[in-house]
């Protein structure tokens, strides 16, 4: 859109302002929806459960839009102290509203010179406006049956493209995409990869309150608790981006109101009255993901070695990405993981680092801030991309709850216990897998698919029981009891499912056959896969048994295996299994 004189151009909308026109989805306390400015979310913020949106990735980044704007607004908090104050403050966010006043020209999406989010000399050498799927991420590119707006979506409402404009700059895809002018990088009318938009390396993590007040303040972290330069400063506070990336990007980011604002791409809309029909994105200004785990708060990290090796660093930590074949309990490790790179009396690097945030809660855990018995619950978000990151192939979203004492880092051992509850479950379903497995193998089948199916039955009846375990875990309770407690629920939901497939195993299974392992040949069929199922089992729930469990095998993490009289293994011993393992990633 050029940025001449709008009555040259009647048919162009004057404006769209952010701050007083509908365009957040919030679900409301009283479970009506409803679509709010940004001024009505901050006056109504006790009244709004939480946002509503299209996806759960727009709501991680629209989060982090509200958030970047009370930083600002509060110039804070500065430390622990200034945060406890806006806690106990029902007032804490009322400065905001001056704020969104004094800034109002810089968050109108259809500003002639400084368009929200946007670049307003953003064209191409032919003037081309390209369809809205290039911002609309529930439009799979070359997957068009695959999406409620079938065949695509040639025009959104303002409202709706100023929420895909903050989406694109936090989750766009990578790719070659189209050259601006303007812009050096371009070759050939072409903008080559430089990765995706910041958020989507993240594994994205927001606390939730029981209010989007709480939600907000509880994200809030105060300076003094991460890497902050003066100066910190949010998108419209800078001056407008060009084509182009910035020339000051050496230096930043430099906090959470430039982090959280980061402008990944360039975007131009193209409107009407009757809302937006067309765009131009190309890329914007780069930010590489490694060791940034000062700046990043909102995502765990997992020590690279790969990494390393190619950047010839020490030490190399990245975003641990979002998993959408694994539950967030699942991934409840990454959230207990270590606080820092470095550990131990050795200094020894941590393989993970836990999320800033979590770091965070646990700090208000510590000074008593809040009460070690809040219920915190944690939501997780990503995407995964596919074909060399130029297409979003999955977008997630979980949550998971629990006591905020889970956190602590003053005293880990109901964390550790949360923690070592989810190996416990991931051995007893890689038993269940093995059962399958097994049986496939005495029925004549070497396919994998049996086990891929138990594990994924596994761990979904096992998705409940977890969660609620976890939730009513309380300070004071005793480690050990609470371990055997999962580990006896875990026996019980696995071997019920162990035994439906054996009765399931069919005519062939239980014949069985010859088959060969690591130390011979053995008989394997229906029965003798149960009993081993049932000595695996054992060994990965001890405290779910009343006898004395038997000491973990050296070697492949099997103990040796012994035939009786027919060729079937030997399994009286409840610590002999036989070396039909075959390790599961």
């Amino acid at each position: 859109m050029p940025t001449h004189d709008r009555a040259q151009v009647p048919d162009v909308p004057e404006s769209f302002d952010l701050t007083g026109q509908a365009w957040i989805p919030v679900l409301l306390d009283d479970g009506r929806e409803s679509e709010l400015s940004l001024r009505e979310v901050f006056e109504q913020a006790e009244r709004i459960s939480r946002l509503a949106c299209e996806l759960p990735t727009q709501e991680f980044a629209l989060t982090r839009l509200l958030l970047a704007i009370i930083h600002d607004a509060l110039d804070g908090p500065g430390d622990i102290e200034e945060w406890a104050d806006l806690w106990e403050d029902p007032q804490a966010l009322h400065p905001v509203l001056s704020y969104l006043e004094e800034h109002r020209e810089r968050f109108d999406l259809l500003h002639p010179r400084t368009p929200f989010y946007q670049c307003a000399q953003l064209r191409t050498g032919k003037g081309e406006v390209f369809p809205l799927n290039r911002i609309v991420a529930d439009v799979p590119n070359g997957n068009p049956f695959f999406t409620a707006r079938f065949p695509g979506v040639e025009r959104i409402t303002l409202a709706e493209a100023a929420r895909w404009v903050v989406h694109a700059q936090a989750y766009d895809t990578s790719g070659i995409k189209t050259g601006v002018e303007g812009d050096p990088r371009a070759k050939a009318g072409k903008a080559y990869p430089q990765g995706p938009a910041w958020a989507g390396n993240l594994g994205g993590v927001l606390a939730e309150g029981a209010d989007l007040r709480e939600t907000l303040l509880l994200n809030l972290i105060a300076a003094d608790h991460w890497s902050t330069i003066h100066g910190d400063t949010p998108a419209w506070r800078r001056p407008p981006a060009g084509p182009g990336a910035a020339d000051d990007l050496a230096s930043r980011p430099t906090g959470p109101r430039d982090l959280y604002t980061w402008q990944s791409r360039r975007i131009r809309l193209h409107a009407d009255h009757d809302g937006v029909h067309g765009v131009v994105l190309t890329y914007g200004d780069p930010l590489t993901p490694q060791n940034k785990f000062d700046a990043e708060p909102m995502t765990g990290w997992r020590r690279s070695p790969a990494q390393e090796k190619k950047l010839g660093r020490p030490l190399v930590y990245m975003p641990r990405e979002a998993d959408p074949a694994r539950a967030a309990w699942r991934g409840l490790g990454s959230l207990i993981a270590s606080a820092a790179p470095l550990q131990g009396a050795a200094a020894d690097p941590a393989p993970e680092l836990r999320p800033g945030l979590v770091h965070w809660l646990a700090r208000l855990e510590a000074d008593e801030i809040l009460p070690k018995g809040r219920r915190m619950r944690l939501r997780t978000f990503g995407t995964v991309y596919g074909t060399q990151q130029s297409v979003i192939d999955e977008i997630t979203g979980d949550a998971v709850a629990f006591a905020l004492v889970v956190l602590s880092e003053r005293d880990t051992r109901l964390g550790d216990t949360a923690k070592t509850a989810v190996a416990d479950a991931d051995l007893a379903v890689r038993a269940l897998g093995d059962l399958a497995s097994d049986l496939a193998r005495a029925a004549g089948s070497e396919s994998e698919a049996p086990k891929a199916s138990a594990r994924d039955t596994g761990f979904g009846a096992l998705d409940t029981p977890y969660r609620l375990w976890l939730a009513s875990i309380r300070d004071g309770d005793d480690p050990t009891e609470l371990r055997t407690d999962w580990q006896q629920q875990t026996r019980q939901i696995i071997s019920d499912l162990g035994s439906g497939l054996t009765s399931q195993a069919g005519e062939a299974a239980w014949q069985g056959r010859m088959v060969a392992t690591k130390k011979g040949e053995a008989w394997l069929n229906t029965s003798s896969a149960d009993l081993w199922f049932r000595s695996r089992l054992k060994r990965a729930l001890p405290l779910a048994f009343f006898d004395t469990p038997q000491p973990e095998p050296e070697g492949s993490g099997l103990a040796p295996t012994s035939t009786g009289p027919t060729g079937t293994p030997d399994v009286s011993d409840p610590g002999t299994v036989p070396d039909l393992e075959r390790a599961t990633a």
